[in-house]
């Protein structure tokens, strides 16, 4: 079977619970006792992927894909900022 790697990221924590969300927007609730040393809510991790199943206990803690997505986030922030025109607001009295 071939490997290949995909990016996960940590949704939300509820609990005993950690819901991963991959770039596909494929969801997983998998223990929180299985996240690497150090993942919490938005930790980006880089997971081994075997036949289609997620190798979660041979995921990493990715801090510089994290880097980059958040860096992208904010350029296209910054994009929509330049585009939205400011209306000021009129209080009616």
């Amino acid at each position: 079977m071939s490997e290949e790697t995909r990016f996960f990221a940590v949704d939300r924590i509820e609990g005993t619970i950690a819901v991963l969300v991959g770039d596909d927007r494929s969801a997983f609730d998998i223990p929180r006792s299985g996240l690497p040393a150090g993942a919490r809510e938005d930790t980006v991790l880089r997971v081994p992927v075997v036949g289609g199943t997620p190798q979660w206990g041979r995921a990493v803690v990715d801090h510089a894909e994290r880097k980059r997505r958040l860096a992208r986030s904010k350029a296209a922030l910054e994009q929509l900022k330049k585009r939205v025109p400011h209306v000021p607001v009129v209080m009616m009295s």
